[in-house]
């Protein structure tokens, strides 16, 4: 099974792209994985990115792959809950999980709609910066629960 990071927005700083290598070649360790970043949408009306943007994502992801979209209104989940989802997605023989990272205002329904899991970080909201590291940061943490290693404490 193939991990893909998906992100709407910009390039990283250089701090946070030196973490996201750093963590990206970790979980290539376990899963092959790379970060795909699509360029945000020049609108300045919300509805009007978003579906501008959903149109992008949904021609960026197949059909059989399982999507997992990082959403504030998500389903909070633990570490090893998302090492579970892991598994079971290897255990499915999925060629593919996606996890989205939608753009600054979100994502249109029709992408809401194809996500096969809405996971919420947490209630709070934080610049895209970070939860892409927190995101590549958890992927390495369930791998390694997948291992049992002793990266992750519990």
């Amino acid at each position: 099974m193939k991990i893909q990071l998906l992100t709407i927005g910009k390039q990283q700083d250089v701090a946070t792209k030196q973490a996201l290598e750093d963590f990206t070649r970790r979980i290539n360790f376990y899963f092959p994985c790379e970060w795909k970043l699509l360029p945000p949408s020049k609108s300045a009306e919300p509805d009007i990115i978003k579906k501008s943007e959903a149109q992008i994502i949904l021609q960026a992801i197949q059909k059989e792959d399982y999507l997992v979209l990082l959403d504030e209104r998500g389903k909070n989940i633990s570490s090893p809950d998302l090492a579970n989802l892991l598994q079971q997605r290897a255990n499915e023989s999925r060629k593919q999980l996606v996890f989205l990272i939608g753009g600054a205002f979100g994502v249109d329904t029709t992408v809401q709609e194809r996500a096969d899991f809405t996971w919420s970080l947490s209630k709070l909201v934080f610049p895209h910066q970070i939860v892409r590291l927190v995101l590549a940061e958890q992927v390495y943490r369930a791998c390694t629960i997948l291992r049992n290693e002793k990266y992750h404490h519990q």
